[in-house]
């Protein structure tokens, strides 16, 4: 039996013409990334993010050298994959948006690249079977759990996926927040604004195949609060929180983590 699923757009909404989503899932599981492009690409890219960007990264030592590791982080900017994937020096994988990858070109760069594509607001199964399997054989893998962009002001709200994601692979969960990578950018002119970057403890959740969508939100909101705290550290604009609620599912979550 395939490990996706018959119908990849679950929405009512129809596939983009031209659009075959199971290529770039099938790369990302039985080729991953291009080596040689992917290294070359970071080789030139990471000295110009220290130097134009005057790109600091902090915490570190909070990111695991071998094993799976998720990614949990704040989104601003297209560039915010490739300055999270200069947080270690292993491949990343990287969930991005569909229309990304309609045009040929574009798609094969993403692809070799690390990113595979998902149908945002569509609940996309196939997305999130990939990153469960890249996690299996070891990798890293990018989540933005706000699910877009969110710029300017405080973080947006989360996603549960990045919550389901952690309890159903286990994987460690590394809170990072981006700031600065929003003003690089004004129309076609890339700016040489400063970039910071944050990482904190990674969480870890126990196994739950099939976690209550209360469960894997609660979990959720234990990771955003750690990104949020990482993104307060680098001075960004906080949100207004709203009064705290002791769910059962928070209670639940407890209990596992004692």
């Amino acid at each position: 039996m395939s490990a996706y699923p018959s119908n990849p757009y679950p929405s009512n909404r129809p596939a983009p013409v031209g659009y075959n989503p199971q290529e770039y899932h099938t790369r990302a599981l039985a080729r991953g990334v291009n080596k040689a492009f992917y290294w070359t690409a970071r080789a030139i890219l990471q000295p110009f993010f220290h130097v134009y960007f005057r790109m600091r990264r902090s915490g570190m030592e909070h990111v695991p050298r071998s094993g799976p590791v998720i990614f949990a982080a704040n989104h601003r900017s297209f560039l915010d994959p490739f300055v999270i994937g200069t947080l270690t020096r292993r491949p990343v994988y990287y969930v991005a948006k569909k229309e990304l990858f309609l045009h040929p070109v574009a798609g094969w760069l993403m692809s070799r690249l690390g990113g595979f594509p998902v149908d945002r607001g569509a609940g996309d199964v196939q997305a999130m079977e990939t990153a469960r399997m890249i996690l299996a054989r070891g990798d890293c893998v990018v989540i933005f759990p706000e699910g877009t962009r969110t710029r300017p002001g405080p973080l947006g709200s989360p996603h549960r996926g990045v919550g389901r994601l952690a309890l159903q692979t286990g994987a460690p969960v590394v809170p990072v927040a981006v700031i600065g990578t929003e003003a690089v950018r004004r129309g076609w002119r890339v700016r040489p604004y400063r970039v910071r970057l944050r990482c904190g403890r990674p969480l870890r959740f126990p196994l739950e195949e099939n976690p209550s969508p209360a469960l894997a939100a609660a979990v959720t909101e234990r990771i955003w609060a750690c990104v949020v705290l990482q993104w307060d550290w680098l001075g960004g604009a906080m949100p207004q929180c709203p009064p705290f609620v002791d769910s059962a599912a928070d209670q639940r979550v407890r209990a596992h983590v004692a």
